[in-house]
């Protein structure tokens, strides 16, 4: 990005009655219509001038309160094509450059970067120009927040939306069916290799830790360990309404139809430190409990406060997911995909390794 003289423009009026939906819109009253015949854009070679202005690249050149979040741009999907559209949104990862040739032998290039926000976890946006490229390929992930003004939704259209069905933008990550097997899980990490790895890479990874239950809230209120969700969508629902909340579900126009399921969230810990809020839910929380959820809506209060300490402070082999969340103060969310108590003599085979 450089600065420009631009030589012989036609100043004209904007009129702020018409739609112009292919012109960037801009805070200025004035346009400058540039003719080929009778105009020219040169680059500016006065130093001193070039130096003041370069900072004002940094500024946005909207109203910085003047953006859609991504979850916006998602949810309203082609209904955005044809305008151009302001972000505000941290970038979380960047991609590898990858070359490519197109049919006719042009050479050309795109970079991946994802972003996110507080109303989605990983949104791609593809970059095709060669400064914008440039320019993505120095900022720091989960350190740098960009002001996006006068994107065209087409690239995004068909770089994200088209891959996210739209009655799936509102689901967790872990709500998602696994694509790997408990069995095929054999990495083994503490709890501070877990954090560090997470830290160190964006990517959803999976792994095997052998942890203490800490905190089990199985003794709550029914309500909180066990959870409503829309059959269709699996959306989080409140069984009094008769639809959907979900502005994307595909059943929202019809009668709420209800799946329930354990929903908790556990503390993992060992001797490195704690894991906290792991998300133990449906299946695998009714394989770890041993029970249905017929079976533990009927057990008393005191039946149940007894049922967490059969579990609290037992060393278990815990098959866990681990993802980014950004409603996670640690940034990271773990996923319980199966627990189970631990063997002691793996205990000890596999923590004496880890401890070399």
């Amino acid at each position: 990005m450089s600065p420009v003289v631009v030589e012989n423009p036609l100043v004209s009026n904007k009129n702020p009655e018409k739609d112009e939906k292919f012109c960037p819109t801009t805070p200025s009253f004035y346009r400058l219509l540039i003719s080929e015949a009778h105009s020219q854009v040169l680059l500016c070679t006065d130093m001193s001038t070039a130096d003041r202005l370069l900072p004002l690249l940094h500024l946005p050149g909207k109203d910085p309160r003047d953006f859609y979040s991504l979850g916006d741009i998602v949810a309203n999907g082609q209904g955005l094509d044809g305008r151009v559209l302001n972000i505000l949104a941290a970038v979380r990862s960047i991609a590898e450059l990858k070359l490519f040739t197109t049919s006719d032998g042009r050479k050309g290039q795109r970079l991946e970067v994802k972003l996110f926000d507080d109303s989605v976890t990983s949104f791609s946006l593809v970059c095709w120009d060669r400064e914008a490229i440039l320019l993505m390929q120095t900022l720091v992930p989960k350190e740098t927040v960009l002001f996006i003004a006068d994107l065209s939704p087409k690239l995004l259209l068909r770089s994200t939306l088209t891959r996210r069905k739209l009655a799936s933008w509102a689901l967790e990550d872990d709500d998602r069916p696994e694509d790997t097997p408990v069995d095929s899980i054999t990495d083994v990490y503490t709890v501070s290799h877990l954090k560090l790895k997470a830290q160190e890479s964006p990517e959803v990874f999976f792994g095997i830790t052998y942890s203490f239950i800490s905190k089990l809230d199985v003794d709550s209120s029914i309500s909180k360990v066990i959870k409503a969700k829309c059959a269709k969508c699996k959306y989080q629902v409140n069984e009094e309404l008769q639809s959907c909340t979900n502005p994307s579900c595909p059943g929202r126009d019809q009668p709420l139809s209800v799946t329930t399921g354990f929903d908790l969230l556990v503390d993992i810990t060992d001797h490195s430190g704690t894991l906290h809020a792991c998300s133990l839910k449906d299946q695998a929380a009714e394989q770890t409990l041993g029970c249905t959820i017929e079976e533990f809506t009927g057990l008393t209060d005191d039946e149940r406060t007894a049922f967490k300490w059969k579990f609290l402070l037992e060393r278990c082999k815990i098959h866990i997911k681990v993802l980014p969340s950004t409603k996670m103060r640690s940034g990271i969310r773990g996923v319980i995909l199966a627990c189970s108590l631990a063997d002691p003599g793996e205990v000890k085979q596999h923590m004496s390794a880890l401890l070399q």
